[in-house]
């Protein structure tokens, strides 16, 4: 197995931890070369918190890990593309890449309110640095989202 087919599967499992809390199926694995620095999932829900997005949560936590509000030479892997508000953050924090798995469409379709900018189009008008790899383990990350529309009792 791949070092990034690991982080992506360590994104995936926080994201399943996350959803049998009751949170929303997103999941993040920060990476500083070949080192994991933190996993982190969505607690919207649970903390009651809409800026506890699962890059948010790994975010904070790498800074404080790496005592910086830098993460250069950082990779996020995410199990969705990330928002508008973690894309900027990521930005911020002079990431290097964002890889992931579905997109903004993907999650909109399961009735997400989701904004439709695309962290493409972000980056573009932006000018930002951050390197974007779409759709690593797609097929994975779409089983997550299908555990997630199976569970009873599931919020937005």
């Amino acid at each position: 197995m791949t070092a990034k087919k690991r982080f992506m599967e360590l994104a995936i499992e926080i994201a399943v931890k996350g959803v049998r809390k009751g949170n929303s199926p997103f999941g993040s694995c920060i990476v500083k070369g070949d080192r994991v620095i933190c996993v982190a999932h969505n607690t919207v829900l649970t903390k009651k918190d809409a800026t506890n997005h699962a890059e948010m949560n790994a975010i904070r936590e790498a800074c404080r890990k790496l005592k910086s509000h830098e993460l250069k030479g950082c990779v996020v892997y995410s199990t969705t593309e990330p928002c508008p508000m973690c894309f900027s953050a990521i930005h911020w924090a002079k990431m290097d890449a964002i890889v992931y798995g579905t997109n903004i469409a993907d999650v909109k379709s399961l009735g997400f309110k989701e904004l439709t900018v695309s962290d493409r189009k972000m980056k573009r008008e932006g000018h930002s640095k951050v390197r974007i790899q779409s759709d690593f383990m797609r097929k994975e990350c779409l089983e997550l989202l299908g555990f997630w529309k199976k569970r009873k009792g599931k919020t937005y």
